[in-house]
């Protein structure tokens, strides 16, 4: 009886301390921005996949496998601890062992995980304190971290310690007891013969001091989680449950904003007062309580591991960007805010915010968007999401956007480009090429299969025009019933979205769709993966639902279909390595389409040491192509057309037009261009065809 009411009184304390500890959390979420959970059924199958199964973590395969260990071992050995509560409420023994043969499995397999991971903790430990690995570090690494990290580790080292021992001495009670063993214990029993002298008293006694240690430690360590970065154990499950289920190329729709553009393009638009959401405030994120739930919980999620700034195409150039950084202060911050907000209410004001104060301007400025950081993350954190909302902030709250990229927004809103050429001079490309108009079409009542969407960079970027003629010379030659919009295309605001400016992509969007719409679009072929990306996933949340193919699918499917034969040798004995763009793998799982056509077409392939989802970005996207690099080490591009040249490429091939400018750029600066060529695929496809 004694036993049990010491017992209970430990564990009142350790669930009021915890209550205590977490109610807080409950009070600042309800300080951010509502954010409905759709897709319930996937998010069921994502955490099974994701959580349940670990995929992501085997990213890294070997330390992947071990830290796979620990949380399938730690979801057996929950088991054992939920039967230790029950044990010291009841003040019997073995409890669960009713259970007859699922306990003693579940028993086995606990005794052989604690010894796991047991050794893991080991592993885990010698890396920081011995091998000091690299992603460990970092400017935004407080020697608290460490601390914690290492504190974290010793405590779970203890607790396999003590649940081994405490298995060990009970068989060994049993054993000179004779009383009946209840469960499986493969590992401590090889343990028992070390303690051959003891009598049954003292093996009593050692089996009470480890159950007592084992889980008077897991109360300690319930209420020590809440204040360190290993409340990730808590809160890594459900994030995964809570995480975006969408393709990573993905960006929700601002719906105040359409409402704002509906209005400036039809003032007479109206709309329904009971299905208005409350006025949002600002627009974008200025501090943390401008951020939805879902961003701040994959804050509270993080346990630091660094994947995703090792990842980071910016901070492996030097430069100052770190996606752990941006979800350390995202967590920091609102424990600095949010005592205050719950005491004041939305209008406290500390003069301090999240973006200035922790987040520089320059730190925002240096991501490219290419997501290699949200796919690295094992529990699926959406980093990218929350330096958009800064950037938004900064630019339709602020304007402060870099000058380059105000030139380029104020080119797209008056050219329809980001450049500065007329919108006249859209078809120039096409000179010399029999190319349908989709005006011209509907003018003779018919109907083309296909929307070509040729895209800015395609109508005026000097050398992506030659990738659009090739293009246009295959679908000739296939005799694809299509046609293009011409000088009735404007830009898909895609870069203009990705660089804050909602405002601006959303007009872009919505008059395309209106356009597209009005010649009843369904299919669309484009070679830009930025405007694939976007048509596919994000104008349908405008109104434009399409089936977009990017044309790597395209002549995939031709070549799959028997319509697209490729004999040539034209590239054959020649190497060619190939980059994947980071919106057609990473946004979007194309992987194997280009690879699948680079197959067909006779020569050597080489693939780089990061390619498919591990692919580097060019360091075009999120708007760089149109600004000058935060200060680093070196370009991006720079980076990337190394790894490329690496591989004793003859030929780097590329599938998109930011990607082909800035691998051109790197190829010049590195001085290769008479040893190694940039073609587009379309390109390879056209020259083996001789077209």
């Amino acid at each position: 009886m004694i036993k049990q009411i010491v017992f209970l009184v430990a564990l009142l304390i350790t669930l009021g301390v915890f209550t205590f500890s977490i109610q807080r959390y409950f009070k600042y979420f309800k300080f951010t921005k509502r954010k409905p959970l759709k897709n319930i059924g996937k998010r069921l199958w994502n955490t099974l996949d994701v959580a349940g199964f670990q995929v992501k973590i085997f990213r890294r395969p070997v330390i992947g496998l071990v830290h796979a260990l620990v949380f399938w071992g730690f979801m057996i050995i929950l088991f054992g601890s939920i039967e230790m509560v029950v044990d010291g409420l009841s003040g019997h023994e073995k409890v669960f062992s009713v259970l007859g043969v699922v306990y003693s499995s579940l028993m086995a397999f606990g005794d052989v995980f604690a010894l796991i991971i047991l050794v893991a903790m080991i592993i885990f430990l010698a890396r920081r304190l011995i091998l000091h690995v690299k992603r460990f570090s970092g400017v935004e690494m407080k020697p608290v971290s460490e601390y914690d990290a290492v504190l974290a580790l010793t405590i779970i080292f203890v607790l396999m310690v003590s649940l081994l021992g405490m298995n060990t001495f009970y068989l060994k009670w049993a054993a000179l007891t004779g009383t009946q063993v209840e469960g499986l214990y493969p590992i401590s029993h090889y343990l028992v013969g070390l303690f051959s002298s003891m009598t049954v008293e003292q093996a009593w006694m050692w089996y009470q001091i480890n159950w007592w240690t084992h889980i008077l430690l897991i109360f300690i360590f319930a209420n020590i989680l809440p204040y360190s970065k290993h409340f990730h154990v808590f809160m890594s499950v459900p994030n995964v449950f809570v995480s975006k289920v969408e393709p990573l190329g993905y960006i929700e729709n601002m719906d105040n904003i359409t409402k704002e553009v509906k209005v400036m393009l039809d003032p007479n638009a109206t709309f329904d007062e009971n299905t208005e959401e409350e006025t949002v405030e600002r627009f974008g994120a200025l501090d943390v309580d401008d951020l939805n739930w879902v961003n701040y919980f994959n804050s509270l999620a993080c346990t630091e591991c660094g994947r995703c700034t090792s990842v980071c195409p910016a901070n492996i150039t030097g430069k100052l960007l770190s996606p752990r950084k941006v979800m350390m202060n995202t967590r920091a911050r609102m424990k600095e805010k949010g005592p205050g907000l719950v005491k004041e209410g939305k209008e406290f004001d500390d003069g301090k915010h999240l973006v200035m104060d922790y987040l520089t301007e320059e730190e925002l400025w240096a991501c490219t968007m290419c997501n290699a950081c949200a796919q690295e993350c094992p529990i699926n954190i959406n980093q990218p999401s929350i330096i958009l909302e800064a950037r938004r902030y900064l630019v339709m709250e602020e304007s402060k956007a870099p000058a380059e990229l105000n030139t380029m927004f104020a080119n797209i809103e008056n050219n329809g480009a980001p450049w500065q050429f007329a919108q006249d001079d859209r078809m120039l490309w096409a000179e010399g090429l029999e190319v349908p108009l989709m005006a011209d079409k509907f003018a003779n009542n018919e109907k083309p299969e296909y929307l070509f969407w040729v895209g800015s960079a395609g109508a005026i970027d000097d050398r992506y025009k030659k990738v659009i003629r090739e293009f246009v010379k295959i679908l000739n030659y296939l005799k694809v019933d299509y046609a293009v919009l011409g000088t009735e295309e404007s830009d898909s605001g895609d870069v203009a979205r990705r660089a804050g400016n909602e405002m601006l992509y959303q007009m872009q969007a919505m008059t395309n769709i209106e356009v597209m719409n009005g010649y009843e679009v369904n299919k669309i072929v484009t070679c830009d993966p930025h405007d694939f990306n976007t048509m596919k996933n994000e104008y349908c949340d405008l109104g434009g639902n399409y089936e977009v193919q990017h044309h790597t699918q395209f002549l995939q499917k031709a070549i799959d279909e028997g319509k697209l034969t490729i004999n040539s040798d034209k590239f054959a004995g020649q190497k060619i390595t190939y980059h994947d763009p980071c919106y057609l793998g990473r946004g979007n799982g194309e992987y194997d389409a280009p690879r699948d056509i680079l197959k067909a077409i006779p020569s050597v392939k080489v693939e780089m040491e990061k390619n498919r989802s591990f692919a580097m970005c060019c360091g075009a996207g999120g708007g760089q192509m149109f600004k000058e690099a935060e200060k680093g080490d070196k370009e991006v591009f720079i980076e990337r057309t190394e790894q490329a040249l690496e591989t004793g490429a003859s030929i780097i091939c590329t599938s998109c037009p930011f990607c082909m400018t800035m691998m051109t750029d790197g190829i010049k600066y590195k001085n290769k261009e008479e040893e190694v060529k940039n073609y587009d695929i379309a390109e390879l496809v056209s020259i083996s065809l001789g077209l």
